[in-house]
Protein backbone atom coordinates (compact mmCIF):
# COMPACT_ATOMS: atom_id res chain seq x y z
CA UNK A 1 0.00 0.00 0.00
CA UNK A 2 1.33 3.42 -0.98
CA UNK A 3 1.56 5.71 2.06
CA UNK A 4 1.87 9.45 1.68
CA UNK A 5 2.89 11.20 4.89
CA UNK A 6 1.03 14.30 6.07
CA UNK A 7 2.22 17.84 5.58
CA UNK A 8 3.92 17.78 9.00
CA UNK A 9 6.52 15.35 7.68
CA UNK A 10 7.50 17.62 4.85
CA UNK A 11 7.85 20.45 7.37
CA UNK A 12 10.22 18.26 9.43
CA UNK A 13 12.21 17.45 6.30
CA UNK A 14 12.48 21.11 5.37
CA UNK A 15 13.70 21.97 8.88
CA UNK A 16 16.33 19.21 8.71
CA UNK A 17 17.65 20.55 5.42
CA UNK A 18 17.36 24.26 6.26
CA UNK A 19 21.00 24.69 7.45
CA UNK A 20 22.37 23.63 4.06
CA UNK A 21 19.78 25.49 1.97
CA UNK A 22 20.24 28.67 3.95
CA UNK A 23 24.01 29.00 3.71
CA UNK A 24 25.59 31.76 1.66
CA UNK A 25 27.19 31.07 -1.67
CA UNK A 26 30.96 31.02 -0.99
CA UNK A 27 31.61 32.06 -4.57
CA UNK A 28 30.16 35.52 -3.96
CA UNK A 29 32.55 38.16 -2.59
CA UNK A 30 30.22 39.19 0.25
CA UNK A 31 29.42 35.66 1.44
CA UNK A 32 32.08 35.63 4.13
CA UNK A 33 31.84 31.86 4.46
CA UNK A 34 34.72 30.19 6.31
CA UNK A 35 34.60 26.41 5.96
CA UNK A 36 37.84 25.54 7.84
CA UNK A 37 38.57 22.73 5.37
CA UNK A 38 41.71 20.80 6.28
CA UNK A 39 41.87 22.01 9.88
CA UNK A 40 40.95 18.76 11.65
CA UNK A 41 42.88 15.59 12.40
CA UNK A 42 41.79 11.97 11.87
CA UNK A 43 40.18 12.61 8.49
CA UNK A 44 39.54 8.88 8.06
CA UNK A 45 36.67 9.25 10.53
CA UNK A 46 34.73 11.08 7.79
CA UNK A 47 34.89 8.30 5.17
CA UNK A 48 31.82 6.32 6.22
CA UNK A 49 31.36 2.55 6.48
CA UNK A 50 28.97 -0.06 5.11
CA UNK A 51 28.18 -0.60 1.44
CA UNK A 52 24.45 -0.13 2.04
CA UNK A 53 24.95 3.23 3.73
CA UNK A 54 27.40 4.39 1.05
CA UNK A 55 25.03 3.33 -1.77
CA UNK A 56 22.29 5.41 -0.10
CA UNK A 57 24.56 8.43 -0.36
CA UNK A 58 25.43 8.35 3.32
CA UNK A 59 21.81 9.17 4.25
CA UNK A 60 21.75 6.58 7.02
CA UNK A 61 21.37 8.26 10.39
CA UNK A 62 17.64 7.44 10.57
CA UNK A 63 17.85 4.08 8.77
CA UNK A 64 20.72 2.61 10.82
CA UNK A 65 19.72 -1.00 11.36
CA UNK A 66 22.84 -3.10 10.79
CA UNK A 67 26.27 -3.01 12.41
CA UNK A 68 27.37 -0.04 10.32
CA UNK A 69 25.13 1.91 12.72
CA UNK A 70 28.12 1.89 15.06
CA UNK A 71 29.54 4.54 12.73
CA UNK A 72 26.43 6.47 11.61
CA UNK A 73 24.21 6.38 14.68
CA UNK A 74 24.95 4.19 17.73
CA UNK A 75 21.25 4.17 18.67
CA UNK A 76 20.66 1.91 15.66
CA UNK A 77 22.40 -0.92 17.49
CA UNK A 78 19.29 -1.23 19.66
CA UNK A 79 17.47 -2.59 16.59
CA UNK A 80 19.80 -5.60 16.51
CA UNK A 81 18.10 -8.92 17.28
CA UNK A 82 20.41 -11.73 18.31
CA UNK A 83 24.06 -11.32 17.29
CA UNK A 84 25.89 -10.31 14.16
CA UNK A 85 29.24 -9.76 12.47
CA UNK A 86 30.03 -7.27 9.72
CA UNK A 87 33.15 -7.06 7.55
CA UNK A 88 33.86 -4.10 5.26
CA UNK A 89 36.60 -3.72 2.67
CA UNK A 90 37.31 -0.70 0.50
CA UNK A 91 40.07 0.17 -1.92
CA UNK A 92 39.93 3.88 -1.33
CA UNK A 93 41.43 6.70 -3.39
CA UNK A 94 45.15 6.51 -4.19
CA UNK A 95 45.05 2.72 -3.54
CA UNK A 96 44.61 3.22 0.20
CA UNK A 97 43.15 0.24 2.09
CA UNK A 98 40.21 1.08 4.35
CA UNK A 99 38.63 -1.76 6.32
CA UNK A 100 36.23 -2.28 9.21
CA UNK A 101 35.19 -5.26 11.33
CA UNK A 102 32.29 -5.10 13.77
CA UNK A 103 30.51 -7.40 16.19
CA UNK A 104 27.29 -6.81 18.09
CA UNK A 105 24.99 -8.78 20.33
CA UNK A 106 21.70 -8.27 22.12
CA UNK A 107 21.57 -8.71 25.89
CA UNK A 108 17.94 -9.28 26.76
CA UNK A 109 16.60 -6.89 29.33
CA UNK A 110 19.73 -4.74 29.19
CA UNK A 111 20.35 -3.53 25.63
CA UNK A 112 22.80 -4.19 22.83
CA UNK A 113 26.58 -3.93 22.87
CA UNK A 114 28.99 -3.69 19.96
CA UNK A 115 32.67 -3.53 19.14
CA UNK A 116 34.21 -2.15 15.94
CA UNK A 117 37.70 -1.69 14.52
CA UNK A 118 38.44 0.69 11.64
CA UNK A 119 41.82 0.66 9.93
CA UNK A 120 43.19 2.80 7.13
CA UNK A 121 46.57 1.82 5.65
CA UNK A 122 48.40 3.72 2.91
CA UNK A 123 50.81 0.88 2.17
CA UNK A 124 54.57 1.36 1.95
CA UNK A 125 55.88 4.53 0.33
CA UNK A 126 59.44 5.61 -0.41
CA UNK A 127 61.12 8.14 1.87
CA UNK A 128 62.24 11.07 -0.27
CA UNK A 129 64.28 14.09 0.74
CA UNK A 130 65.39 17.26 -0.98
CA UNK A 131 68.87 15.77 -1.36
CA UNK A 132 67.54 12.36 -2.52
CA UNK A 133 64.30 12.96 -4.45
CA UNK A 134 64.37 9.44 -5.91
CA UNK A 135 64.32 7.88 -2.45
CA UNK A 136 66.68 7.15 0.39
CA UNK A 137 66.06 3.41 0.32
CA UNK A 138 63.82 3.64 3.39
CA UNK A 139 60.06 3.17 3.39
CA UNK A 140 57.25 4.52 5.55
CA UNK A 141 53.46 4.22 5.79
CA UNK A 142 50.49 6.12 7.15
CA UNK A 143 48.07 4.21 9.35
CA UNK A 144 44.89 5.38 11.08
CA UNK A 145 43.07 3.26 13.64
CA UNK A 146 39.85 3.54 15.61
CA UNK A 147 38.62 0.99 18.17
CA UNK A 148 35.18 1.64 19.58
CA UNK A 149 32.74 0.05 21.97
CA UNK A 150 29.04 0.89 21.79
CA UNK A 151 26.00 0.46 23.99
CA UNK A 152 22.42 1.08 22.86
CA UNK A 153 19.04 0.58 24.45
CA UNK A 154 15.40 0.96 23.47
CA UNK A 155 13.69 3.12 26.07
CA UNK A 156 10.27 2.52 24.47
CA UNK A 157 9.04 0.63 21.42
CA UNK A 158 9.56 3.85 19.44
CA UNK A 159 12.60 5.53 20.95
CA UNK A 160 16.18 4.32 21.40
CA UNK A 161 19.47 5.90 22.41
CA UNK A 162 23.08 4.83 22.06
CA UNK A 163 26.61 5.95 22.76
CA UNK A 164 30.14 4.96 21.80
CA UNK A 165 33.57 5.40 23.32
CA UNK A 166 36.45 5.08 20.89
CA UNK A 167 40.21 5.22 20.87
CA UNK A 168 41.70 6.98 17.84
CA UNK A 169 45.30 6.87 16.66
CA UNK A 170 47.08 8.22 13.60
CA UNK A 171 50.62 7.12 12.82
CA UNK A 172 53.05 8.49 10.23
CA UNK A 173 56.38 6.63 10.16
CA UNK A 174 57.76 6.95 13.73
CA UNK A 175 55.33 9.64 14.94
CA UNK A 176 51.80 9.21 16.25
CA UNK A 177 48.85 11.07 17.75
CA UNK A 178 46.01 9.57 19.76
CA UNK A 179 42.83 10.57 21.58
CA UNK A 180 39.59 9.24 23.02
CA UNK A 181 36.25 10.41 21.62
CA UNK A 182 32.52 9.91 22.10
CA UNK A 183 29.56 9.39 19.76
CA UNK A 184 25.93 9.70 20.78
CA UNK A 185 22.72 9.15 18.87
CA UNK A 186 18.95 8.76 19.03
CA UNK A 187 16.33 7.05 16.88
CA UNK A 188 12.60 7.77 16.94
CA UNK A 189 9.82 5.99 15.09
CA UNK A 190 7.33 8.77 14.48
CA UNK A 191 3.52 8.43 14.61
CA UNK A 192 3.54 8.86 10.83
CA UNK A 193 3.34 5.43 9.22
CA UNK A 194 6.77 4.24 8.04
CA UNK A 195 8.69 7.36 9.07
CA UNK A 196 11.75 7.35 11.32
CA UNK A 197 13.76 10.30 12.64
CA UNK A 198 17.40 10.03 13.69
CA UNK A 199 20.12 12.31 15.02
CA UNK A 200 23.74 11.74 16.00
CA UNK A 201 26.85 13.58 17.04
CA UNK A 202 30.18 11.95 16.20
CA UNK A 203 33.80 12.43 17.29
CA UNK A 204 33.38 14.59 20.36
CA UNK A 205 36.81 14.68 21.98
CA UNK A 206 40.06 16.58 22.58
CA UNK A 207 42.59 17.80 20.05
CA UNK A 208 45.31 15.51 18.67
CA UNK A 209 49.00 16.37 18.49
CA UNK A 210 51.71 14.41 16.67
CA UNK A 211 54.71 13.30 18.71
CA UNK A 212 57.61 10.93 18.09
CA UNK A 213 61.23 10.64 17.13
CA UNK A 214 60.66 12.03 13.62
CA UNK A 215 60.25 15.55 15.04
CA UNK A 216 63.48 15.37 17.09
CA UNK A 217 66.67 17.01 15.83
CA UNK A 218 70.06 18.20 17.09
CA UNK A 219 71.41 21.62 16.30
CA UNK A 220 74.26 23.94 17.24
CA UNK A 221 72.51 27.06 18.61
CA UNK A 222 75.41 29.30 17.59
CA UNK A 223 77.69 27.74 14.95
CA UNK A 224 79.89 30.87 14.86
CA UNK A 225 80.89 30.52 18.52
CA UNK A 226 82.84 27.68 20.09
CA UNK A 227 81.84 26.43 23.51
CA UNK A 228 80.59 23.48 25.49
CA UNK A 229 76.99 23.54 24.21
CA UNK A 230 77.73 22.85 20.56
CA UNK A 231 74.86 20.37 20.14
CA UNK A 232 71.43 20.88 21.66
CA UNK A 233 68.67 18.27 21.36
CA UNK A 234 65.37 19.82 20.39
CA UNK A 235 62.08 19.03 18.68
CA UNK A 236 59.68 20.79 16.36
CA UNK A 237 56.63 22.30 18.03
CA UNK A 238 53.62 20.50 16.54
CA UNK A 239 50.18 22.08 16.44
CA UNK A 240 47.18 20.34 18.01
CA UNK A 241 44.17 19.82 15.74
CA UNK A 242 40.56 19.09 16.69
CA UNK A 243 38.69 15.94 15.71
CA UNK A 244 36.20 16.11 12.80
CA UNK A 245 33.07 16.71 14.86
CA UNK A 246 29.85 16.28 12.87
CA UNK A 247 26.18 16.55 13.78
CA UNK A 248 23.66 14.68 11.61
CA UNK A 249 19.87 14.70 11.55
CA UNK A 250 17.84 12.69 9.09
CA UNK A 251 14.59 11.06 8.03
CA UNK A 252 13.90 7.60 6.64
CA UNK A 253 10.53 6.80 5.06
CA UNK A 254 9.15 3.48 3.83
CA UNK A 255 7.32 5.16 0.97
CA UNK A 256 5.91 1.91 -0.43
CA UNK A 257 5.66 -1.41 1.36
CA UNK A 258 3.53 -4.40 0.37
CA UNK A 259 5.61 -7.02 2.13
CA UNK A 260 6.94 -8.20 -1.23
CA UNK A 261 8.07 -4.83 -2.57
CA UNK A 262 9.48 -2.01 -0.48
CA UNK A 263 10.77 1.45 -1.40
CA UNK A 264 12.84 3.38 1.14
CA UNK A 265 13.62 7.09 0.84
CA UNK A 266 16.15 8.66 3.21
CA UNK A 267 17.84 12.00 3.63
CA UNK A 268 20.37 13.49 6.05
CA UNK A 269 21.50 17.02 6.80
CA UNK A 270 25.01 17.27 8.24
CA UNK A 271 26.82 20.07 10.04
CA UNK A 272 30.61 19.41 10.31
CA UNK A 273 33.08 21.58 12.16
CA UNK A 274 35.50 21.71 9.22
CA UNK A 275 33.27 22.32 6.19
CA UNK A 276 29.99 23.80 5.04
CA UNK A 277 26.68 22.09 5.74
CA UNK A 278 25.54 19.53 3.19
CA UNK A 279 22.76 17.06 2.45
CA UNK A 280 22.87 13.36 1.58
CA UNK A 281 19.95 11.54 -0.03
CA UNK A 282 19.21 7.99 -1.11
CA UNK A 283 16.53 5.60 -2.35
CA UNK A 284 16.32 1.80 -2.10
CA UNK A 285 14.06 -0.78 -3.73
CA UNK A 286 13.99 -4.26 -2.21
CA UNK A 287 12.17 -7.43 -3.28
CA UNK A 288 11.10 -9.74 -0.46
CA UNK A 289 14.08 -8.48 1.55
CA UNK A 290 16.25 -10.77 -0.60
CA UNK A 291 17.62 -8.44 -3.25
CA UNK A 292 17.93 -4.66 -3.23
CA UNK A 293 18.99 -1.88 -5.60
CA UNK A 294 20.10 1.49 -4.26
CA UNK A 295 20.98 4.96 -5.53
CA UNK A 296 22.07 8.07 -3.72
CA UNK A 297 23.82 11.42 -3.90
CA UNK A 298 26.34 12.78 -1.40
CA UNK A 299 27.35 16.27 -0.32
CA UNK A 300 24.59 18.27 -1.97
CA UNK A 301 25.19 22.03 -1.51
CA UNK A 302 28.77 21.49 -0.30
CA UNK A 303 31.07 23.92 -2.16
CA UNK A 304 33.73 22.41 -4.43
CA UNK A 305 32.78 18.85 -3.53
CA UNK A 306 34.08 16.01 -5.70
CA UNK A 307 31.58 13.57 -4.21
CA UNK A 308 28.30 12.85 -5.92
CA UNK A 309 26.43 9.86 -7.33
CA UNK A 310 26.38 6.56 -5.46
CA UNK A 311 24.81 3.22 -6.34
CA UNK A 312 24.79 -0.35 -5.14
CA UNK A 313 22.97 -3.62 -4.67
CA UNK A 314 22.72 -6.47 -2.18
CA UNK A 315 21.79 -10.13 -1.94
CA UNK A 316 20.53 -11.73 1.26
CA UNK A 317 20.59 -15.47 1.91
CA UNK A 318 18.75 -17.35 4.66
CA UNK A 319 20.94 -20.33 5.52
CA UNK A 320 18.46 -21.56 8.14
CA UNK A 321 15.97 -20.05 10.59
CA UNK A 322 18.64 -18.46 12.73
CA UNK A 323 21.53 -17.85 10.33
CA UNK A 324 21.34 -15.14 7.66
CA UNK A 325 24.01 -13.64 5.44
CA UNK A 326 24.01 -10.67 3.10
CA UNK A 327 26.48 -9.36 0.54
CA UNK A 328 26.44 -5.65 -0.28
CA UNK A 329 28.27 -3.64 -2.93
CA UNK A 330 28.47 0.13 -3.42
CA UNK A 331 29.97 2.44 -6.00
CA UNK A 332 30.80 6.05 -5.15
CA UNK A 333 31.79 8.68 -7.70
CA UNK A 334 34.53 11.14 -6.77
CA UNK A 335 34.60 13.24 -9.93
CA UNK A 336 38.16 14.05 -10.98
CA UNK A 337 39.45 11.67 -8.30
CA UNK A 338 37.71 8.72 -10.09
CA UNK A 339 35.67 6.32 -7.95
CA UNK A 340 35.70 3.90 -5.02
CA UNK A 341 34.18 0.45 -4.56
CA UNK A 342 32.82 -0.83 -1.25
CA UNK A 343 32.15 -4.43 -0.20
CA UNK A 344 30.30 -5.59 2.93
CA UNK A 345 29.46 -9.02 4.33
CA UNK A 346 26.90 -9.34 7.12
CA UNK A 347 26.29 -12.49 9.15
CA UNK A 348 23.38 -12.57 11.63
CA UNK A 349 22.71 -15.40 14.06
Amino acid sequence: MNRWPPYGLWLLLACACLPAWGQDDPATPDAGTITRVGTTAAQFLKLGVGARAIALGGAYVAESSDLSSLYWNPAGLARLHGSGVQLNKTRYLAEVDYNMAAFGTEIRGVGSVGLAILLLDSGNMAVRTEAEPDGTGEQFKVQSLAIQTTFARSLTDRFSIGGSLKFIQERIWHSAASAFAFDIGTLFTTPFDGVRLGASMSNLGPKMRMDGRDILFSEDPDPNTSGTAEIVNAQYRMDAHPLPLVFRVGLAWDAYDTGTHRVLVSTDAAHPNDNAEYINAGIEYSFRELIAIRFGYRSLFEPDSEQGLTAGASLQLHVDRSLRTSFDYAYADFGRLTETHWFTVNVSF
